[in-house]
């Protein structure tokens, strides 16, 4: 930003405003929302010292069986008609996906994981069997 093109306004003889060029006022706003987003991620990675990404209790669900969509439901106390709405799909067919009798869109994982805070792949992982 060059201050030349700073106006300064006074209020009793003190500096109590300063006018920019609105493409220097947008620059300052963009960098603050990156400044924001770097340290978004540093808290994040801070509070995750131990390096989970996926809560234990959905990984003991997943590992007695329950589908990884249906764990993450029930770990966030969504009902199936409640998470449903709240994705934009119907009941029947988030239950389809939970079963795993529909294999379930991409654009429905979207939602879904949007709604639940996860990541899509977070829903949709199977384990494999050992042989």
């Amino acid at each position: 930003m060059n201050e030349e093109n700073v106006q300064i306004i006074l209020k009793d003889g003190h500096p109590e405003y300063a006018v920019i060029p609105i493409e220097d006022y947008r620059r300052m706003v963009a960098s603050l929302g990156d400044i924001a987003d770097v340290a978004a991620i540093e808290r994040a990675l801070t509070e995750d010292k131990a390096g989970e990404s996926i809560p234990g209790e959905i990984v003991d669900a997943i590992i007695d069986g329950v589908t990884p969509l249906c764990a993450w439901r029930l770990y966030r106390k969504f009902t199936l008609v409640s998470i449903a709405e709240r994705a934009g799909i119907s009941r029947s067919y988030l239950s389809q996906i939970e079963n795993g009798n529909k294999p379930g869109t991409l654009g429905a994982y979207r939602r879904l994981a949007a709604v639940l805070g996860a990541e899509p792949d977070d829903l949709c992982i199977r384990m494999r069997e050992e042989t």
